[in-house]
């Protein structure tokens, strides 16, 4: 199971800080060069560039009242959702689709009964003991 992750090209987490200006403030914005990918194709599907879109999820994040303390979080949080609703089949891997086309609300709540059927089935699981 670990070649599976180790083996990975090992630029993928490397990190490099990206600048940009949200509301006319110039800031930066440091992640693994794997998180960035993910943001270009996301900005890619609805016609932006990724600046566009990281002040697009800025503003509506700001709009529902989320606590952006940590707004790089936020943005590694929306990449590895973005993939897993892929793998589970909620949004399409077409890059021709766009997301805004979606149906959000109906995608959230299938996420949260499967997070939720997770959460049991990984609490009703026997602990496993270390080996001597």
């Amino acid at each position: 199971m670990c070649q599976l992750f180790i083996g990975a090209e090992s630029d993928m987490w490397s990190s490099h800080a990206k600048s940009l200006r949200i509301d006319g403030v110039v800031t930066s914005i440091r992640m693994e060069n794997f998180f960035w990918s993910v943001l270009e194709e996301i900005a890619y599907r609805d016609h932006m560039k990724v600046p566009q879109l990281i002040t697009k999820l800025y503003h509506e994040a700001i709009d529902v009242e989320h606590d952006l303390g940590n707004f790089t979080s936020f943005l590694r949080v929306c990449c590895a959702r973005y993939l897993a609703l892929i793998a589970a089949g909620d949004v399409s891997a077409s890059l021709d689709e766009e997301l805004g086309s979606v149906a959000a609300q109906d995608i959230l709540i299938k996420e949260k009964s499967r997070r939720q059927a997770t959460q049991l089935k990984l609490s009703e699981r026997p602990s496993h003991k270390k080996l001597n």
